[in-house]
Parts: C-alpha cells; structure tokens; sequence
C-alpha cells in the first residue's frame, strides 16, 4: 500500500476545448494553469512515497479524500468569530466534481505509481471540508 498527502486545493480536470493557434488545432484544458500545478504536486508526493519502488501493473484499488477550505459563511461572527456554527455541514457539496477530481488525479500517477489509470479496479472517493489537501491511497486490489 502507498499512502501519501498532497497539501493545497485539488484542482479538477476540467472539460477540454479545441483552440485554433498558428501551428494548427490544440486542446486545452478550461483551468490548465491550476490543473498542471496539481498534477505537478501529486507527481512529487506520489515520488516521495513510493521511495524508488517500481509503478504497479496490476489491478489497484483507490481511495482519495479531497479537502477543501471553509467558506467563511460557515463560520460565527463577533466574539465567537473562528468558531464553526452548529450548522456548518462536514461534506463538500459544491464545485468542482468528485469525478473530475478523480480523473486528474488518476491521470498524474499515471507512469509513476501505476502503469496507466486503466489498472484501476475498484475506487473510493470523497469531498469534505478542512485544511486544502488531498489524501491518497493505493493498493493492490485483492
């Protein structure tokens, strides 16, 4: 099993439109700034973790938790501004989608942890509020 944090705000891979350049048609991703420095920090955390070990080629399991910040809204004001109200919910039922979330990260353990995100068997996914980050784990599938 690899078990690893990759701290900051997941970015989604989002949807993909065709842009007319000089050169000819190129894809672009609507949030390619973000996404690759996503993908770039998974890359080094997913490295990190793995320590030298070769990626997995058989069926894997995933499971991921994203992380993000709090809006404000969730938080009471005046002497008891930084508290969370009663009503603040844990789960993260907003912008951007789980699956959208999933497919960068697949995509950027792709050629380093696994051989291709098609080896991907089972996956366990979640969104919840907290300090912005992304826990990952990976396994082979049993």
């Amino acid at each position: 099993m690899i078990a690893f944090t990759v701290h900051g705000t997941p970015a989604p891979q989002g949807s993909k439109t065709i842009v007319p350049t000089k050169a000819g048609p190129r894809t672009k991703e609507s949030n390619e700034r973000q996404l690759r420095a996503w993908r770039q920090a998974i890359a080094a955390a997913t490295t990190a973790a793995l320590d030298g070990q070769p990626p997995l080629t058989g069926p894997c399991e995933l499971d991921v938790t994203f992380v993000f910040g709090r809006p404000r809204a969730h938080y009471r004001t005046g002497r008891h501004a930084g508290e969370l109200k009663a009503s603040a919910p844990i789960h993260c039922d907003k912008r951007p989608d789980l699956d959208k979330l999933v497919r960068a990260v697949g995509d950027a353990l792709t050629g380093i942890a696994l051989v291709d995100d098609a080896v991907i068997v089972k996956l366990t996914a979640r969104k919840h509020y907290g300090s912005p980050a992304a826990h990952i784990e990976l396994r082979t599938a049993r």
